[in-house]
């Protein structure tokens, strides 16, 4: 089990950043990738970012440039980021954070709330 949790959201104006964070923890050993994904109010959920077990960084269209996508590890504790700038009314969504366990299981965290507004 890996248990995740998301944190950082909130109201930015247009051309703000925000910095959001996840926390894994459990079996972190086995994980094989750590994603941000984001859905917006009747849209799917869409991939935003993402960073495999070697390292190899994957961006949608819309933020390459504008989002990076980071990880840490502590004891125990699997951390990855999300550092937005520039942002846009379009980035508005719920972002969740997404582990993929090497046996291709994932885990979802609850999500954080981006709002993007003047």
């Amino acid at each position: 089990q890996v248990q995740v949790v998301e944190s950082g959201g909130g109201l930015v104006q247009p051309g703000g950043s925000l910095r959001l964070s996840c926390a894994a923890s459990g079996s972190i050993l086995s994980i094989y990738s750590m994603g941000w994904y984001r859905q917006a109010p009747g849209k799917q959920r869409e991939l935003v970012a993402i960073i495999s077990r070697g390292g190899i960084t994957k961006y949608a269209d819309s933020v390459k440039g504008r989002f990076t996508i980071s990880r840490d590890y502590a004891k125990n504790m699997a951390y990855l980021y999300l550092q937005m700038n520039d942002l846009e009314p379009e980035d508005t969504a719920v972002y969740f954070c997404n582990v993929v366990r090497l046996d291709s299981f994932g885990f979802w965290g609850q999500g954080t709330q981006v709002t993007v507004s003047s």
